[in-house]
């Protein structure tokens, strides 16, 4: 909160610098705090100045910060960026960027812009870009750097040190390094604190581990991120199919996709189709609808045949007509029961912590579970249509007996149905609350219906 008070009062000053033209002390402003601060600061400007200021006010700003400022902007604002100044502008920021964040922006500009950037490139880096930029952009080799200190397994360790601290500010990372031989093959890796800790004359061979893990180039990426968890690294090699080191992945870039892969889980659980990358604010209304009004149609068509299962027994609701009263208190809790169960089996199977070879104990779990949450709903609610409600025992009874079956078989469908998804080869999320409440819905009418036939004779 209080950062947040520190940047709005930074933004009022500068806004405030601009309006009477001062740009040197509004860009002395922004130099007063560091680049990521600065960037926060430049995204606000933008949403209150517009494009044209906000670039002229970054173009003050010394040419080593712009790009250090570039580099922590969302994307889209990069893109802006790029589009509002000169070639040599360009081609300066994209120098200095790291290679990842420089493939990231040149993935987001038109063809024809990045033809142009390209025409100046050294051959060998072009050649190196486009391949990068051919990679399918949810595989492992979209998130990859080349830059990584890599080491011949017959150097010493006084001669590995010596190659990192010369090529050591191009790499992403120095905390571990990558040993090949003849034909880029990965041979090992061997961190920084072995080399550090090491006599000068031990030979790399020698100390280089040889059960290393590492990912394939096509990988998709959220493999990748459960690899990143389970093994806690903070960079892993990118292999060909030949085994051979095309790059590696560092931490930063692979947080940015859990958090992709975590919205797209919370989206698809919500029913809303086709996430975007793109801020809720940033999205268009007919954006919008189209990733809501698919799902939501198919849910409506699933009420559809709920409320034909109600219409087949309005005769024997018009005879005990307070049956209807407890209608919404039974489909509410079935797909709550529902919708909690598969939250935490869709939780636990992204986790790893459930697999489908447990499908057996996940179900025997719940049965059990559902089967209190039952008894102890239906005595609660006993007691109130009793005493509150003033209706007799058996309609009492009727409702609190559908309760229970209802509880049992809303959480054996919520936990059954997302591992049946994944199963199949769906995304599990999209069997999350929609989807339940839906299906729990059906069951609840015919399970409340079936019993009001069977106890109440209607």
């Amino acid at each position: 909160m209080e950062n947040e008070k520190k940047l709005g009062s930074i933004v009022s000053e500068v806004l405030n610098l601009l309006e009477d033209k001062k740009y040197i002390q509004a860009r002395e402003a922004l130099l007063a705090n560091n680049e990521v601060e600065i960037a926060e600061i430049i995204e606000e400007l933008m949403e209150e100045l517009g494009m044209e200021k906000t670039i002229i006010l970054f173009r003050t700003l010394p040419k080593d910060v712009s790009v250090e400022v570039f580099a922590y902007l969302p994307l889209d604002d990069q893109v802006k960026i790029i589009n509002g100044i000169t070639d040599r502008e360009i081609q300066y920021i994209l120098d200095e960027l790291s290679f990842d964040d420089m493939i990231d922006v040149l993935d987001e500009l038109p063809a024809n812009l990045v033809d142009k950037i390209l025409e100046k490139t050294p051959r060998e880096e072009r050649k190196l870009i486009n391949t990068f930029l051919n990679y399918p952009d949810t595989c492992a080799g979209s998130l990859m750097t080349p830059d990584y200190i890599s080491l011949q397994k017959d150097m010493t360790v006084a001669e590995a040190l010596a190659y990192i601290k010369k090529e050591g500010m191009d790499s992403e990372t120095i905390y571990t390094c990558y040993v090949k031989e003849s034909g880029r093959k990965l041979q090992g890796i061997i961190s920084l604190r072995t080399l550090v800790i090491s006599e000068g004359d031990e030979i790399i061979s020698n100390l280089m581990r040889e059960d290393f893990v590492c990912v394939n180039v096509f990988d998709d990426q959220e493999e990748v991120s459960e690899v990143f968890k389970k093994y806690g690294f903070l960079a892993i090699p990118v292999v060909d199919r030949e085994n051979r080191l095309v790059g590696i992945i560092t931490f930063d870039d692979i947080l940015d996709v859990i958090e992709e892969e975590t919205t797209e889980d919370f989206e698809r659980m919500a029913g809303v189709m086709d996430s975007t990358d793109k801020e809720y604010l940033d999205i268009s209304v007919w954006k919008h609808v189209l990733n809501r009004l698919p799902w939501l149609f198919v849910l409506m068509c699933s009420y559809v045949i709920t409320g034909g299962i109600i219409r087949t027994f309005e005769d024997g609701l018009a005879k005990v007509i307070c049956l209807v009263a407890y209608m919404p208190m039974l489909m509410g809790t079935g797909g709550n029961s529902g919708s909690q169960s598969a939250t935490l089996v869709i939780r636990g199977m992204a986790l790893n912590e459930i697999e489908l070879k447990d499908a057996g104990r996940v179900i025997w779990k719940e049965l059990r579970v559902s089967f209190v949450i039952g008894i102890a709903l239906s005595s609660l609610n006993f007691a109130r249509i009793c005493w509150l409600d003033g209706e007799g025992p058996i309609v009492a009874a009727t409702v609190c007996i559908s309760m229970i079956v209802i509880v049992v078989a809303a959480k054996s469908i919520g936990s059954m149905l997302p591992m049946l998804a994944k199963k199949v080869g769906i995304d599990p999320a999209l069997m999350a609350n929609p989807m339940i409440a839906s299906l729990t819905d059906m069951v609840s009418v015919v399970t409340y219906f079936t019993m009001a036939r069977v106890i109440l004779g209607i």
